[in-house]
């Protein structure tokens, strides 16, 4: 005997989520669609999203174009336009009922229920036999979420978050246990231990792993480093006289770029932002043209992003697949924009105060950010599929303007709906080469170069780096963020105001 529907619901609201999960191959059964609306259109959309393969009839008097638009495309979809009528179950296995006639609904549900049919009904929970579960897909995986009819919303943010979480790259991990298990050879009980001993890891307590700290592992190179280079400078400033006459006879300015090479690189431990630019307007506003700074800035850049990108490497966060499509237009991106600023570098009393205006408003958006001003919220982007070229406008800018990968690459990935861990890592390793390549080619390009200013800004961020993965986390990023973003709008503003003032 059936219970009453409030007994239902007690019974639910006491033992919890009752529906028993099950994964159906629609393409061995036969699935009856009620509704050619913008329901009936969500429904379809989620049969063949899923099951691309399913078969289906869709019966309605009237058809939105994009259901008809969607059923064309299939071969398995056949459309009935008329009313429904009692016959159209015939060879029906489920039914899924997507109108607005709610009598319609209820005069189905019996004739469904009269010939064994399961059915579904739009918005209709007391009158579903089963409900169509928000799905998350990676290849082979699916899990399919469900709450018992309850919130649907609540259903669909779950699936956002597994969607952002669960990397593309787990159909790579089942595929390779599939491998693995066709290897196996033995008994059910042999298999069952082999495949226990490759996947401990996954399920090892926290306290049994030791996880690889990229901080520490940064700060024991870069001491490394600092303490190599010391110690060599040490013993040729007291074994060579020549070279203590070289260095009482360096260019005055290079203590200038060697304290704010320091600075600016605490800065950016410390906000994870802005080197790029406050090394590139500091190195204008001291007289530097376009192309040395942004030599400067690349340059010293190399070591840190080599190191990050490493890191993030060993820590799985490199997208593979986006790596390779975002490298190579990114590299000619960055080498053209060298090569055209440094052919310009003659030039550099123009050039000058177009990368003022570009410092003026990457110092805007450093303030933004800070004072946390941002437009209303708009809907979800779709993911962002045209990544070479994006590649290329951002190691151009980045190039001539002596910073701006991170910002325009990373935020627009982010933004098209990317995973922001895999494009964190991704950025971070391509920007090793992009600084790399651009280097060699201002280097090579440029007879002039200061290199006062390039030594500089290297010897003061590798001094700085180790300190500043150590006292980030004590000085405020938004107070920071707030100083920097003011002191790049002004000083950009000195070097405009400069130019014009002279016509």
């Amino acid at each position: 005997m059936s219970l009453p529907t409030k007994d239902i619901a007690d019974k639910t609201i006491e033992n919890g989520n009752e529906l028993f999960p099950i994964f159906l191959k629609l393409h061995n059964l036969q699935t009856l669609l009620v509704g050619g609306g913008n329901v009936g259109l969500e429904k379809l959309s989620a049969l063949l999203n899923n099951s691309p393969q399913a078969k289906v009839n869709i019966v309605a008097d009237r058809f939105l174009p994009e259901v008809k638009s969607l059923a064309n495309a299939h071969t398995n979809i056949n459309i009935i336009e008329r009313k429904f009528e009692e016959n159209d179950l015939d060879g029906a296995d489920l039914a899924i009922l997507a109108t607005d006639d709610y009598q319609l609904h209820q005069y189905i549900c019996t004739l469904a229920k009269e010939r064994g049919i399961l059915v579904n009904v739009a918005d209709t929970p007391e009158l579903c036999d089963f409900y169509l579960s928000s799905i998350v897909k990676k290849g082979n995986l699916k899990i399919a979420i469900s709450t018992n009819g309850k919130s649907p919303t609540v259903a669909k943010r779950i699936k956002e978050v597994l969607n952002e979480n669960i990397p593309s790259e787990i159909d790579e991990t089942l595929e390779h246990m599939n491998q693995l298990r066709n290897t196996l050879s033995g008994d059910f009980s042999d298999k069952v231990r082999a495949l226990n001993a490759a996947t401990a890891t996954l399920v090892q307590k926290p306290e049994e792993q030791v996880p690889l700290s990229p901080r520490k592992v940064s700060f024991a190179i870069w001491s490394l480093v600092v303490a190599f280079a010391a110690l060599t400078f040490y013993v040729v400033w007291k074994e060579e006289p020549e070279f203590r006459a070289y260095v009482e006879g360096i260019n005055p300015k290079f203590y200038w770029f060697l304290g704010a090479g320091f600075v600016f690189a605490m800065i950016d431990g410390a906000i994870g932002m802005s080197y790029g630019v406050t090394s590139t307007t500091f190195s204008l506003s001291l007289g530097i043209p376009p192309a040395s700074a942004s030599t400067a800035v690349h340059i010293s850049e190399i070591l840190s992003n080599g190191i990050a990108g490493w890191m993030h490497f060993k820590m799985g966060n490199v997208n593979k697949k986006l790596f390779k499509i975002l490298i190579i237009p990114g590299i000619i991106g960055a080498v053209s924009g060298a090569f055209i600023l440094s052919s310009l570098e003659e030039y550099n009393h123009y050039t000058k105060p177009l990368i003022s205006v570009y410092t003026l408003i990457l110092g805007i958006v450093v303030l933004k950010k800070a004072l946390n001003i941002q437009r209303k919220k708009r809907a979800k982007a779709k993911k962002i599929t045209k990544i070479g070229p994006l590649g290329f406008f951002g190691g151009f800018i980045d190039a001539v303007g002596g910073g701006g990968w991170g910002s325009i690459v990373l935020s627009t990935l982010i933004a098209g709906g990317r995973s922001a861990r895999y494009s964190l890592g991704t950025v971070k390793m391509t920007r090793f080469f992009i600084a790399l390549l651009s280097s060699l080619t201002f280097v090579t390009m440029l007879d002039g170069l200061r290199w006062y200013a390039v030594a500089g800004l290297v010897i003061g961020s590798a001094l700085a780096s180790p300190i500043a993965a150590k006292v980030s986390n004590k000085i405020s990023a938004k107070t920071i963020m707030v100083a920097v973003g003011i002191i790049v709008i002004l000083a950009s503003l000195n070097t405009i105001s400069k130019f014009l003032l002279a016509f």
